[in-house]
């Protein structure tokens, strides 16, 4: 039950995680140290995105749901929860670049504005 509590808080917080990825860009229009964490978790999330590889956070659920005894999955964390409700498909190399394409331009976008409205402050 224990490992089972565990796996469940690794996928919450990969799911935080991943929202925090997409979206955090929003909250530094608000706090102005929040880049500092934002970027280098923008940075992780693309190239993830770009390599195909697997998050470290997918193998460490598996390995405590396995522990709890129930069956691990293969793939990743977004094949297997967020894929499943955004997109029918399988998770393709292009739909892995697309999404990863995504997740820099809509940041970049948000960067820019957070860029403009400082120097429009000067």
């Amino acid at each position: 039950m224990a490992y089972r509590t565990l796996a469940d808080a690794v996928v919450l917080f990969h799911l935080l995680f991943v929202v925090f990825a997409v979206a955090g860009g929003l909250l530094a229009l608000r706090w102005r140290w929040l880049p500092l964490v934002h970027l280098p978790a923008l940075g992780w999330a693309a190239w993830v995105e770009f390599s195909g590889r697997i998050c470290p956070l997918t193998p460490l659920e598996n390995a405590l749901r396995t522990a709890g005894g129930a069956a691990g999955y293969e793939g990743g964390f977004v094949e297997n929860y967020l894929l499943p409700v955004l997109y029918p498909a399988a998770l393709t190399r292009e739909l892995q670049w697309t999404l990863g394409i995504g997740l820099l331009a809509f940041n970049a976008a948000v960067y820019a504005a957070l860029l403009w409205r400082h120097l429009r402050r000067r």
